[in-house]
C-alpha cells in the first residue's frame, strides 16, 4: 500500500512548490523505470512526459486547485517513489494521481511469457536481455490516445512528434516543477473549441483534424468511453474505434496497444516497425506472423522493443528531456 506525507506551501500560480506528498508504489519486478518512460515518449523532445538528468520521470495532471506534477523515481527494484507537487486537498484526488502514475508505467504487468518466448527467437533474445524491466507504458485517455494515434497515421516518427509538441504547447496548460517545465495535455473541448484553420498552424490536415473532431465529440457526447473500449476484447474494441470515420485497423491498433495496454495486438503495415525489426534481426529473413504467435498473447511487446531498439542506437533511451523550446 502506498504511504503519504504532506508538508509545504500552496503554489503560486503554475510554478509549483517543493513536494507536499510522498507514496511508494510497488512494482511487479523487474522494473526499469528509464526504459518504460523512454518508450512512453518516444523522443527527448516530448513535453508531457519527461525525464530529468537525474532519472526522474515527471508528468503534469490537471487538479481541482490547480496543476499538479507526479516526479517519479525508482528507490528499489520492486518500488517507485511518487511525489506529488502541487495543491492537493483530497485524498481521492491524490489517489486519483497515483492510480493514473501506475497505469501509465505498467507497474503491474508481468511479463514473463513474453520472456520466455524471446528466448525461443535467437534475433530477439538479446535485446530482450538488455531491456529486461520495461513495461508497456500507457496514456492517461482515450483522448490522447487518440490525438498521438491519429497525428502519427502516415508520416515519419520526426514530422508526427513535431506536430504533437507544438498542438501541446498551444493548447496545453504549461506547469512547472523544480525549475522544469512541462505541459498539461490539451483538453477535448480547447482543441476542439478552435477553427480549423489554427489547428492547421500546428501541422494537422484537413483530415486528421476532421477525424479528430469526430473522434472528440464522440468521447464528449458518451457514445465511445474508456470504459466501452475496456470491457471488451481487443477485436471488438477494435471494431467500435474503427466506426468512428478516419479510424482504420493501424489507428485503433495503436490505441489499444499504446492507449489500453493491449499486448494481445500488434500493428502491421507500419513502415518504422518494419525498419526497426529489420534493424534487430540484422536483415534476416523473417514471417512476422510466425513470429507474433510465438511471442502469443503479450506479442505487442515486440513493437516496445523495436522502438527501443532505434532509440538505443541513437542513445536517447533515458536520456534527459530538452527544454519545450529546444
Amino acid at each position: 500500500m502506498p504511504y503519504s506525507h504532506s508538508s509545504g506551501r500552496a503554489p503560486r500560480g503554475n510554478v509549483l512548490e517543493p513536494s507536499r506528498s510522498h507514496h511508494e508504489l510497488p512494482v511487479v519486478a523487474p522494473f526499469r523505470l528509464d526504459l518504460t518512460a523512454s518508450a512512453l515518449r518516444r523522443v527527448r523532445t516530448n513535453v508531457v512526459d519527461v525525464l530529468t538528468p537525474d532519472g526522474e520521470y515527471l508528468h503534469a495532471f490537471a487538479g481541482a486547485q490547480g496543476p499538479l506534477v507526479a516526479r517519479v523515481s525508482q528507490v528499489h527494484p520492486d518500488a517507485l517513489r511518487v511525489a506529488i507537487d502541487g495543491d492537493v486537498r483530497d485524498a481521492d484526488e491524490r489517489q486519483r494521481v497515483l492510480d493514473l502514475v501506475r497505469r501509465t508505467l505498467g507497474v503491474d504487468c508481468d511479463l514473463t511469457a513474453f520472456t520466455r518466448a524471446a528466448s525461443r527467437l535467437p534475433w530477439l533474445a538479446p535485446l530482450a536481455r538488455r531491456l529486461r524491466g520495461i513495461k508497456p507504458p500507457r496514456y492517461r485517455s482515450l483522448w490522447e490516445a487518440f490525438v498521438n494515434a491519429v497525428v502519427f497515421q502516415q508520416v515519419s516518427l520526426h514530422a508526427a512528434t513535431a506536430v504533437v509538441k507544438r498542438l501541446i504547447m498551444t493548447f496545453g496548460t504549461p506547469a512547472e516543477s523544480g525549475g522544469t517545465p512541462l505541459y498539461i495535455f490539451p483538453t477535448i473541448e480547447r482543441v476542439l473549441s478552435e477553427p480549423d484553420e489554427t489547428l492547421r498552424a500546428t501541422g494537422l490536415s484537413a483530415a486528421k483534424i476532421a477525424t479528430l473532431r469526430r473522434a472528440g465529440e464522440a468521447i464528449l457526447s458518451g457514445t465511445l468511453t474508456y470504459a466501452m473500449i475496456e470491457e471488451r476484447s481487443s477485436a471488438d474494441a477494435a471494431a467500435l474505434l474503427r466506426q468512428i470515420k478516419g479510424i482504420g485497423p493501424w489507428t485503433a491498433t495503436v490505441i489499444l496497444l499504446r492507449g489500453f495496454g493491449r499486448l494481445d495486438v500488434f500493428p502491421m503495415n507500419d513502415s518504422g516497425v518494419a525498419r526497426n525489426l529489420s534493424l534487430v534481426a540484422g536483415g534476416a529473413p523473417l514471417d512476422v506472423d510466425e513470429v507474433l504467435a510465438t511471442l502469443g498473447p503479450q506479442q505487442g511487446m515486440l513493437y516496445f522493443h523495436l522502438l527501443l531498439a532505434r532509440l538505443e542506437m541513437q542513445g536517447e533511451v533515458g536520456s534527459a528531456s530538452t527544454a519545450p523550446g529546444g
